[in-house]
């Protein structure tokens, strides 16, 4: 792919799941990947096995450690790194503090440092991997759906405010994808995101049928766009539709 060949490319949380799947695909088409994992250990294997550059680290302050690792220019920047917090209203402040930081801040800290540059050379790419609880919402976890709602909405800010820049942005919106997060979303993960989840290399087949297509929302689950579609023409019966899920979700549980 042109827009992916000997590009420099960041994945942010690339240690496994989601994350290793783009960097193992982005080196595939030809790619100069850098792997980043909080966790080191798995951030050198991938980057083992995909030819590229191990950077661990907290993702919202590599920005310059990339550039340098890249020769001096980051084409394109994954924001894939999340954490899938569940919980209510009542979750410790620390698990809403953290979601919004790890969700929400890191894309907006990356974009802060990669844009003056961007926009001087008229070219880059953001590829947030958001989710469909961005779009839609999940049952059992208040912290992780309202924090994708606004990794999606900075995306889409992203791409309404620079696309005549030459800035492209990506939101992918996966529903379950079969990774150690759904693993560990319990029974609302089991009854709701299980039953059709997906494996990463599915979600790294979609981004890049939407790059090959220059399209701003990947939905590796096709069907979300009806959800989508529902929930803005009707929102009474779509609440109702999910009140009804919630209600199954705490018979069983």
């Amino acid at each position: 792919m042109e827009a992916v060949q000997g590009a420099g490319v960041v994945v942010t949380g690339a240690g496994g799941g989601i994350g290793a799947a783009l960097a193992r695909r982005f080196a595939a088409e030809g790619a100069r990947v850098v792997v980043n994992d909080l966790d080191a250990d798995k951030a050198r294997a991938v980057a083992e096995e995909t030819g590229g550059i191990a950077l661990p680290g907290d993702a919202s302050a590599i920005v310059p450690e990339a550039r340098d690792a890249l020769g001096g220019t980051v084409d394109i920047w994954c924001a894939n790194a999340g954490v899938g917090t569940g919980g209510s209203e009542a979750a410790d402040e620390d698990e809403w503090e953290r979601a919004w930081d790890v969700n929400v801040m890191a894309h907006v800290r990356a974009a802060r440092a990669l844009l003056p540059d961007w926009l001087d050379r008229g070219s880059g790419r953001f590829v947030a991997t958001v989710s469909a609880a961005g779009l839609l919402t999940m049952i059992g976890a208040a912290p992780y759906s309202v924090t994708k709602h606004g990794a999606y909405a900075f995306a889409e800010w992203l791409s309404l405010t620079y696309r005549h820049r030459g800035i492209k942005v990506h939101a992918i919106c996966p529903q379950g994808v079969r990774t150690d997060m759904l693993d560990a979303s319990g029974s609302a993960g089991d009854l709701v995101l299980k039953p059709t989840a997906i494996e990463p290399e599915d979600v790294a087949d979609a981004l890049f049928k939407g790059i090959a297509e220059d399209r701003f929302l990947i939905l590796p689950h096709p069907e979300v766009a009806g959800f989508y579609q529902a929930r803005a023409a009707d929102p009474e019966r779509w609440l109702t539709t999910m009140n009804r899920l919630q209600r199954t979700w705490e018979d069983i549980r």
